[in-house]
């Protein structure tokens, strides 16, 4: 291998070319943190299911699917801003974020407890689910390629005139 600081030839037998910007970054989020999230909702309702029956596996999916429910709506918002306004979708989601907690709360005040809920279950499902869709929102964007700073313009004359 030789740089190609001087030469202008590529390192090694292939050369590296620019990747670019993550493509459907909201979307590839959300389906990364469903997916994620939902595995982890089903084992904890698998196991609810034989600790505790129907009961248990049913609130433990309800508690996941709510939370999953509500953090999908900021990723979904984050899509549709982000294609006209990149930078604006970022703070259009942590102002979702507090939307989604008051709407999760007002859900949860309006439904009240239904009788076949066990609230241990439906706690335990909730908070595996959010730990996992944060992980794995955390970990997607980790992998995401976002361009900071605006590309260089060439000048009016091409890359090797000087002005």
């Amino acid at each position: 291998m030789t740089s190609n600081a001087d030469s202008g030839r590529p390192s090694g037998r292939r050369g590296i070319g620019v990747s670019g910007a993550t493509p459907n970054l909201w979307l590839r989020l959300l389906f990364l943190s469903s997916s994620a999230s939902l595995a982890g909702v089903v084992v904890t309702s698998i196991v609810a299911a034989i600790v505790d029956g129907h009961q248990g596996a049913l609130s433990a999916a309800f508690g996941g699917g709510l939370v999953m429910a509500f953090f999908a709506i900021s990723l979904l918002i984050g899509h549709f801003v982000g294609r006209n306004n990149p930078s604006g979708a970022v703070g259009l989601f942590v102002a979702t974020y507090f939307v989604k907690v008051v709407g999760f709360a007002v859900v949860l005040f309006a439904i009240g407890t239904p009788e076949w809920l066990a609230s241990r279950w439906f706690l335990i499902g909730a908070v595996i689910s959010v730990v996992l869709w944060q992980a794995a929102e955390i970990y997607g964007f980790s992998k995401a390629r976002l361009q900071i700073y605006n590309d260089p313009e060439e000048r009016k004359g091409g890359p090797d005139v000087s002005a």
